[in-house]
């Protein structure tokens, strides 16, 4: 499984590189903060595997990482993807960063 860690993806932001964040956090989560991205909660992976573009680096992000991780795992398990990344330390080292 392929990590990305804060840093680079705002470096990926400020650089234009197109890609697709996608947020797999519960919707009381992403109502109380987001970073934008797409929500399709962990459990509703499975589901809507059709809206995980495949031209091009694919964030998943959630809390901390954990929920993250999984959802990568499962789709580059089940389903064909190679462009999938897992934002490390998710939105609470997105937030840490952008108090520096």
């Amino acid at each position: 499984m392929k990590e990305i860690t804060v840093e680079e993806f705002k470096a990926m932001q400020e650089q234009g590189e197109a890609y697709q964040l996608i947020d797999v956090r519960e919707p009381h989560e992403y109502e109380e903060s987001n970073m934008g991205g797409e929500l399709i909660p962990l459990g509703q992976i499975p589901q809507n595997v059709e809206k995980v573009k495949k031209d091009r680096k694919v964030i998943m992000q959630c809390r901390s990482g954990s929920r993250s991780a999984n959802a990568v795992k499962y789709l580059e398990n089940n389903f064909d993807f190679d462009n999938l990344y897992n934002l490390k330390g998710g939105i609470l080292a997105y937030k840490a960063l952008e108090k520096q």
